[in-house]
């Protein structure tokens, strides 16, 4: 059993790497193995709306040159999908939007492949814009019939921020808790 988690953030060890970690620390330790995607670290474009994912049905995007085909293949491989991304202008950021595209019209075209994976989502924000950050991750997860364990989520800005925000930990070590639950339940 894997779960993946992906962080949308450009800053690679920032507020939302720190978040997930705790996440993904929960689930380690009910014996599930983990995985945590730096988005910043491959390029990753939007999609192109060339609808050749529809056509082959290869579980696979028809553009090649970047790393939104190894993200989907993660995805399929996996059992559970984290999606974590800080609020940019009250929003998930355009590498985080570009693999909801990408993994997500993958996933339509061919038969709802992420479907029964267990879903969750977490974001850190400064004042506003979690809770539509939030909601844009889960519209990737509700299209593809993933079944959403919840959202996690910090109130963060400057880097280490996060650690200061002790509920904001608390959700998303709890989540975590109950990402394994789900999992094992499925799964097990």
């Amino acid at each position: 059993m894997k779960v993946i988690g992906f962080n949308g953030s450009p800053r690679k060890d920032g507020n939302t790497t720190t978040l997930i970690s705790y996440l993904l620390r929960e689930i380690e330790k009910e014996g599930i193995e983990t995985q945590l995607v730096q988005l910043s670290a491959k390029a990753i474009h939007g999609c192109i709306a060339c609808y050749k994912c529809f056509e082959n049905q290869d579980q696979r995007c028809a553009v090649k040159n970047d790393a939104a085909n190894e993200y989907i293949e993660k995805m399929t491989m996996a059992q559970g999908i984290v999606l974590g991304s800080p609020s940019y202008f009250q929003d998930v950021t355009a590498e985080m939007k570009a693999l909801i595209d990408r993994a997500g019209f993958v996933g339509l075209a061919n038969g709802k492949m992420y479907k029964n994976k267990v879903g969750a989502s977490l974001s850190c924000f400064r004042r506003t814009g979690g809770m539509h950050t939030i909601e844009t991750m889960n519209h990737f997860f509700f299209g593809n019939e993933l079944i959403i364990a919840g959202r996690a989520l910090s109130v963060a800005r400057e880097k280490g921020e996060v650690e200061k925000d002790e509920e904001g930990v608390q959700s998303a070590q709890t989540l975590g808790q109950k990402i394994a639950w789900m999992v094992k339940k499925l799964y097990g």
